[in-house]
């Protein structure tokens, strides 16, 4: 598996990862209604102001993570084939680097393996919220770089 940049013609392959994974996670939600919303946000809020970082093999890509300018990690995704792969740690490890040294997120509350995973990367619970869009429940995290790392 490598990481490298995302590029534009990326999109359709991503966009379709991040359905495909949000459904396996939640298959009681029609995430294909979501589609056109979700490619608006990409072109207009993640790309413009977010660094992407794709994880691929030798089929495609199996996950990405965005990381905006004020260290926002809006998503991490990974094919549910590749859980436990490894990918998910590299991409989150590859956000500590380009990060400033802060990162935060929101997960949604009763996404237990998610919470573990972020929690086994360094990441503290900071506050429970409400997302505005689906109304569920999530919790905000932050992961700050030790004080004596580089």
């Amino acid at each position: 598996m490598r990481l490298r940049p995302y590029r534009a013609a990326d999109e359709d392959a991503l966009i379709a990862l991040w359905q495909r994974t949000w459904q396996y996670a939640y298959p009681s939600i029609d995430f294909g209604e979501r589609l056109a919303a979700w490619r608006q946000r990409w072109r207009n809020e993640l790309v413009p102001v977010a660094r992407i970082t794709v994880a691929e093999n030798d089929t495609g890509a199996v996950g990405f993570v965005t990381l905006d300018g004020s260290g926002y990690l809006d998503q991490l995704v990974v094919a549910p084939e590749a859980w436990g792969s490894g990918a998910a740690d590299d991409l989150v490890n590859e956000a500590k680097q380009q990060s400033s040294g802060t990162i935060t997120l929101l997960v949604n509350a009763d996404n237990a393996r998610a919470i573990r995973f972020y929690e086994r990367h360094g990441f503290r619970h900071t506050h429970d919220d409400v997302n505005p869009a689906s109304g569920r429940a999530v919790y905000g995290m932050q992961w700050e770089r030790p004080k004596n790392a580089n």
